[in-house]
């Protein structure tokens, strides 16, 4: 393998980005106007930018420091598009690579999507390199250790605070989502087991934006905070391990609306911070495993 291709969902990077971002992101969903309009003023709340683009330049840069190839990089929804990337590499005589998603759980949205989106960037570029997604690496030790160093340093704020984990919810239904599930359930056990929190925890789920009738994982994050809150618990750590870094969902779901909610409640409550730039030796290392086949 001759190169190490960086695969992320994508973000506006400025307010005229916005609309036409989550219009990519929702097209052929029949989403609402109104409901487009709602989640665009989350991005502008932090002046129409997310951070993950910057992080992806970032992640990128990590890691070309620590292979011995170039290192691409294309989005799902924003620029640099996917198919755009793919056609350099080829252009740069690139001929196989090793594929790194910024979202490290198994299921359809979190690996198997990622998975189309490679096939359909090959597939618009005639004589497109080879590309192997590198698989799901929730469970490997470094990413468990980043979370556990995160929630070590959030629990250094509230000490008997309570472990609440979460991660983006998804359908019932969906593919791959009980396979999603254990994972999460997995990963939360091994950090709470090796930060030294308080005995009970809690995974918890976030982001829903399915239509009211139809299942998704539950519970909702802010509904249990307000149940945590009616059990007497008053200090709250959240660990948001479905993420790999800081992005949109991240800083307005919990930093905002969960941050809200638990000051009028009178809850304290600290957050986790995701690995981000801490992954590019996992990345590295799952390349150069990868490589070795």
């Amino acid at each position: 393998m001759d190169a190490l291709l960086l695969v992320s969902f994508g973000g506006p990077e400025g307010p005229e980005d916005v609309m036409p971002f989550l219009e990519n992101v929702t097209r052929g969903r029949n989403v609402p106007r109104e409901r487009l309009e709602e989640v665009a003023e989350h991005y502008h709340r932090f002046g129409g930018r997310s951070p993950i683009n910057d992080q992806c330049r970032e992640l990128k840069a990590a890691i070309e420091k620590l292979v011995d190839v170039p290192v691409y990089w294309g989005n799902r929804n924003w620029p640099p598009y996917l198919a755009d990337t793919v056609a350099q590499m080829k252009e740069d005589g690139i001929t196989s690579a090793a594929a790194f998603v910024t979202s490290a759980y198994s299921g359809y949205s979190s690996s198997g999507q990622y998975q189309e989106d490679i096939d359909r960037a090959r597939a618009a570029v005639p004589g497109a390199p080879e590309i192997t997604k590198i698989p799901p690496y929730c469970l490997e030790p470094q990413f468990v250790d980043a979370f556990v160093s995160a929630t070590q340093k959030a629990l250094a704020q509230l000490p008997e605070a309570r472990l609440v984990f979460t991660a983006h919810s998804v359908p019932l239904a969906q593919p791959g989502r009980a396979e999603y599930d254990t994972e999460l359930h997995e990963v939360a056990v091994r950090v709470h087991e090796a930060s030294g929190a308080v005995p009970k925890f809690d995974l918890v789920y976030q982001s829903r934006s399915g239509p009211p009738s139809q299942p998704w994982l539950e519970p909702d994050i802010l509904d249990h905070l307000r149940t945590l809150y009616s059990l007497g618990v008053r200090d709250v750590v959240l660990v948001p391990i479905g993420f790999v870094s800081d992005h949109m969902e991240v800083i307005y779901d919990l930093d905002v609306e969960a941050r809200d909610l638990a000051a009028e409640l009178g809850m304290r409550l600290a957050r986790a911070g995701t690995p981000g730039v801490a992954l590019a030796p996992l990345a590295a290392e799952l390349f150069e495993r990868t490589r070795r086949g």
